[in-house]
Order: structure tokens, then C-alpha cells, then sequence
């Protein structure tokens, strides 16, 4: 069985993630969201919420499920049973980040392989930092996550 680890922070789920998300529950025979608590980041909402949101976004998919973690992703790749790392590049400035953290999760979980997705065009330049930034400045995000996520952000902006 193929089972894939779509690792972030996904804060918040964007259409750019789940258009990932969709495209690869039809390559893989499960797709598991791994939402990071990513502390460091100071992230908008609780990995929680978070959690709940991504649950909700992908409701429709059977072949997903989304959990939080909090240890080093190798570790949770393993205890997940994944045997590939799926990671999404909007442009050419996310490969050398990406293909760094390629190469070091081969070193630490060598029998989990890397895999990389484009998003559609239409949501390539979508990113969760660009609709936090939006959404607390009052702009309209509705095309940007979906409705969950849009309602979400109002009321913890409280529009």
C-alpha cells in the first residue's frame, strides 16, 4: 500500500493544499495531512484547529486523513507506515528549501521518498502567509481557502 505524508503547518488550509491533497488521493492509496504544531512559527491557530479545519476541508476524500504532530517528521513518517514525503512548489524559490529538506529527510528516513507536486495555476501564488496577512487586514480570502477556513479567519479577526 501506498501511503503518503503531506507534512505542514497549514496555517491556515489553503485551496493551493487542497488541490494537492485531491490530486494526490488519486495517486495514492492513502494520504495522511501531518499538521505540524510547528511552535517556532507562532501559528495563528491551535494545531487543534488547525487539525479540525484540514478534517473539514478534505471531508470528501475517503483516502485522507488528517493528523497533528509534534515529533521530527522522519520519526512520524515511520510510525505512520508512509513510504513517500509529498511537498508542493509553487515557484522556483521554494525548490532550494525543499530540495534541502529532501536530502536531510533522506538521511534521517532513507526508505521514505520525496515526491513533489505542482499546484494548479490558478492557486500557484496562494500561500497561508499572503491570506493570514489579507484576511487581518480586512481583505476578501474567499477565493483563496475554503469557506471553513474563510469564517475561521473572520472571527479570529472578528469580521
Amino acid at each position: 500500500m501506498n501511503r503518503v505524508l503531506y507534512p505542514g503547518t497549514f496555517d491556515p488550509i489553503t485551496k493551493g493544499h487542497a488541490d494537492l491533497v485531491e490530486r494526490a488521493a488519486r495517486l495514492f492509496d492513502q494520504v495522511v495531512i501531518a499538521v505540524a504544531a510547528s511552535p517556532k512559527k507562532s501559528p495563528l491557530f491551535s494545531l487543534e484547529q488547525r487539525v479540525d479545519l484540514a478534517r473539514e476541508v478534505t471531508a470528501h476524500l475517503p483516502n485522507v486523513e488528517v493528523v497533528g504532530f509534534s515529533t521530527l517528521l522522519a520519526h512520524f513518517a515511520q510510525e505512520q507506515g508512509a513510504n513517500a514525503f509529498l511537498r508542493g512548489l509553487r515557484a522556483v524559490s521554494d525548490f532550494e528549501y525543499e530540495f534541502q529538506l529532501a536530502n536531510m529527510n533522506r538521511q534521517l528516513a532513507p526508505e521514505v521518498e520525496s515526491l513533489f507536486l505542482t499546484p494548479s495555476e490558478k492557486y500557484s501564488f496562494i500561500s497561508s502567509t499572503l491570506v493570514r496577512e489579507i484576511a487581518g487586514l480586512g481583505g476578501d480570502i474567499s477565493n483563496f481557502v475554503h469557506p471553513a477556513v474563510a469564517a475561521a479567519l473572520n472571527e479570529r479577526f472578528k469580521r
